[in-house]
């Protein structure tokens, strides 16, 4: 199955995102090994981003995708089964003297 935002064919869960927000994920998120200058450098673009008119829903958008992400893939989250107790379990009694 393809993935399409708009025109663009989402190969990865990074494309996806990418498409979806219109931005580089690295730029929020970062690359590893990366110095002051840089992630501050990052910061200073992403913060103009989020003043342009255009992306001022970009924080709600981020969280509606994820919302719909985790929605969408809740039975393999949350997968939780409850541990069954032994029907017969009783503590035993250290109750008298030492041997």
């Amino acid at each position: 199955m393809r993935t399409y935002i708009g025109s663009q064919q989402a190969v990865s869960a990074e494309d996806f995102a990418e498409l979806a927000l219109g931005t580089p994920v690295e730029l929020w998120l970062g690359v590893e090994g990366e110095s002051e200058m840089e992630r501050a450098a990052r910061m200073d673009a992403a913060r103009d981003i989020l003043a342009d008119p255009e992306y001022r829903n970009l924080p709600d958008d981020v969280a509606r995708i994820a919302a719909e992400v985790i929605e969408a893939h809740a039975p393999e989250l949350f997968n939780v089964v409850p541990l069954a107790r032994p029907a017969g379990f009783r503590r035993l009694s250290r109750k008298g003297a030492a041997a």
